[in-house]
């Protein structure tokens, strides 16, 4: 089998029982469209439903499908990075399980990597049918990211993306513990392209991006590619001792011009900007102590995954 012209789709999946043979049923015939090479490569993230089982069904049913089972939950970016770890074609392609980007839309990112020689291709999702709970987020994480990295991607939160295969493995060899992926991976390329593609309702079953891993997200994308806010509190606390001690001053003339009494009127004052600076300070704190977590688990380089087994096509066991 030639493995230069060899697809892989890469699949995270956690308790996607519903929506699994739906998915398989539409993208089979996609890829035998390619008249090439392909895998199905599935990542069952300590799915608590049937979806390990209906894996375990199509690897004895399609010798194009492999499953990767990790021994536990560990999030939707680290499945994907398990599955890169073992992937075997030169285009990579990632796809949500709930069918929310359609699989016929892989033809024309497969083309349009090729045609522009991208390295990267990315995907800009045509009337997104998330809620405005979804897309607000969305909209945030996508002018942040384009503020870091400096690239004018529209949509960096659709999983529909292809890659190289050589950009995988650089991300692979990066090892961190919080990262973004589609960030990471266009600091590695040299070229990058973004196309349209439709976006249909969630086939089945509930969303597992809750607003606590929303806002995770957000931070593992600035901590990851940022300092910003870090010198945020730098520059902020300057301009509060600063401010603090003009207003300081002012006080103590005031005392001086209008005597005691004034000042004693104006205690709730500086009750309200106590309670500003000491909030504030607390804030600093919070995320400085995120950086210093983040900094901690880096350093105890425990693996980020633990793949159980990988079953399908002879691969070796792996961990990261």
């Amino acid at each position: 089998m030639d493995e230069r012209k060899m697809v892989s789709v890469v699949i995270p999946v956690y308790n996607e029982e519903m929506n699994l043979r739906p998915l398989l049923g539409r993208l089979r015939p996609v890829m035998e469209g390619l008249e090439r090479p392909y895998e199905i490569l599935f990542i069952d993230d300590g799915s608590r439903d049937r979806s390990l089982s209906i894996l375990m069904e199509f690897v004895k049913e399609y010798r194009e499908v492999r499953v990767v089972e990790l021994t536990k939950n560990y999030g939707q970016h680290a499945a994907i990075f398990s599955g890169f770890s073992v992937v075997r074609g030169e285009i990579v392609i990632t796809l949500d399980a709930d069918l929310q980007n359609p699989p016929e839309e892989i033809p024309r990112l497969i083309r349009a990597m090729e045609e522009k020689d991208a390295d990267v291709v990315g995907t800009v999702r045509k009337m997104r049918k998330d809620s405005l709970f979804r897309t607000i987020p969305s909209r945030i994480v996508n002018a942040v990211t384009r503020k870091i990295t400096g690239v004018k991607m529209r949509d960096w939160g659709c999983m529909l993306r292809a890659y190289r295969k050589n950009i995988v493995m650089r991300m692979v060899d990066c090892h961190e513990q919080s990262t973004f992926i589609p960030a990471l991976a266009v600091y590695f390329a040299k070229r990058s392209a973004e196309i349209e593609v439709s976006h249909e309702e969630r086939h089945g079953g509930i969303s597992h991006y809750s607003l606590p891993r929303l806002i995770n997200l957000q931070f593992d994308l600035v901590s990851s590619f940022s300092v910003f806010p870090l010198k945020f509190i730098m520059y902020t606390g300057l301009i509060m001792a600063f401010l603090g001690t003009s207003f300081g001053v002012v006080l103590g003339v005031a005392r001086l011009a209008y005597g005691a009494q004034w000042a004693a009127e104006g205690v709730f004052t500086l009750f309200a900007i106590l309670f500003a600076f000491v909030g504030f300070q607390f804030l600093a704190l919070g995320v400085m102590g995120e950086y210093i977590g983040r900094i901690y688990r880096e350093v105890r380089r425990r693996p980020e995954y633990v793949i159980e087994r990988v079953h399908g096509l002879s691969t070796p066991e792996t961990e990261k």
